[in-house]
C-alpha cells in the first residue's frame, strides 16, 4: 500500500464531470452541416472524447482534403461557446472531487479541452479549492485515444502511473488509460453503454459521479488510500 501522498485520481471532464457530451455532438453536427457534410448524430456522438483531429478523421476519413478542418473546428467552437454559461455538473460531480481530496488523493482534471473551454468547465464545477492539476489540449501532441493527455497529467501532477486511477465516460478514455496500464473507471453518463466501457477494459462501470460517490468505499479509488 502506498505510504506517501503521491496518489491521485485523474478525471476526464467533458461527459464525465460536466454534462457536455450531447452539446459537443450538436455543435459538431451543425459545423459539419454548414460544410455540407451530412453525418448522423449517432456517429458523431460515438466519436466524442477524441480530439478534433482524430474525430474528423473518424467521421470524414483520413484521406479527405484537410483544408477545411480549421473552419470546421472554428464552427464547432463557436456553436459550443453558446452553451458555456449554461454548463452544469453531472450529479454530485463536485462532491465526488471533494470526497477524493478528503481521502488525501490529488484531484487531477486530465482534459484535452481547449484552454478557454477549460475555464468554463472549471466554473461549472466550482471546485478549484480541491483541484490539484488541470491539463488542456495545449499539453498533448496527440489526442485520445493516444495517451498523451494522460502522460501530461501525470507529469504535471508528479503522480506515478501505478498510484492513480482514471475516471472517464468514453471508450477513448479507457483505451488511453489502458495504454499506460492505468485502471479506468467508466461512467455511462456520457452516453456510452456499460457493455462498451467494460469491453474496452474499464475495471468498473457506474452510472454517473453520484453512483461512483455512493460506491467509493468499495471502488478502485479507495484501494489507493
Amino acid at each position: 500500500m502506498p505510504t506517501d501522498n503521491r496518489r491521485g485520481v485523474l478525471f476526464d471532464v467533458d461527459g464525465t464531470l460536466v454534462d457536455t457530451t450531447y452539446l459537443h455532438t450538436v455543435s459538431w453536427w451543425e459545423a459539419l452541416r454548414q460544410a455540407d457534410h451530412r453525418v448522423p448524430m449517432a456517429r458523431i456522438h460515438r466519436s466524442i472524447g477524441m480530439g478534433s483531429d482524430k474525430l474528423l478523421d473518424h467521421l470524414l476519413g483520413p484521406e479527405r482534403e484537410r483544408g477545411g478542418d480549421g473552419k470546421l473546428r472554428d464552427a464547432h467552437d463557436t456553436r459550443y461557446a453558446e452553451y458555456w454559461d449554461r454548463l452544469v455538473p453531472l450529479p454530485r460531480a463536485t462532491e465526488l472531487l471533494r470526497a477524493c481530496a478528503g481521502r488525501g488523493l490529488r484531484v487531477v482534471l486530465a482534459t484535452s479541452a481547449s484552454e478557454h473551454e477549460v475555464a468554463a468547465l472549471r466554473s461549472a464545477l466550482d471546485a478549484d479549492d480541491v483541484i490539484d492539476t488541470v491539463t488542456s489540449s495545449a499539453d498533448a501532441k496527440e489526442s485520445k485515444p493516444a495517451p498523451d493527455i494522460v502522460v501530461a497529467a501525470l507529469d504535471q501532477s508528479g503522480l506515478p502511473p501505478d498510484r492513480v486511477v482514471f475516471v472517464g465516460d468514453s471508450v477513448w478514455d479507457v483505451v488511453a488509460a489502458g495504454k499506460l496500464d492505468i485502471p479506468c473507471i467508466g461512467l455511462t453518463c456520457g452516453g456510452t453503454s456499460r457493455g462498451e466501457l467494460a469491453g474496452a477494459g474499464a475495471v468498473a462501470v457506474y452510472e454517473d459521479p453520484a453512483a461512483l460517490l455512493d460506491g467509493l468505499a468499495d471502488s478502485a479509488i479507495a484501494a489507493l488510500t
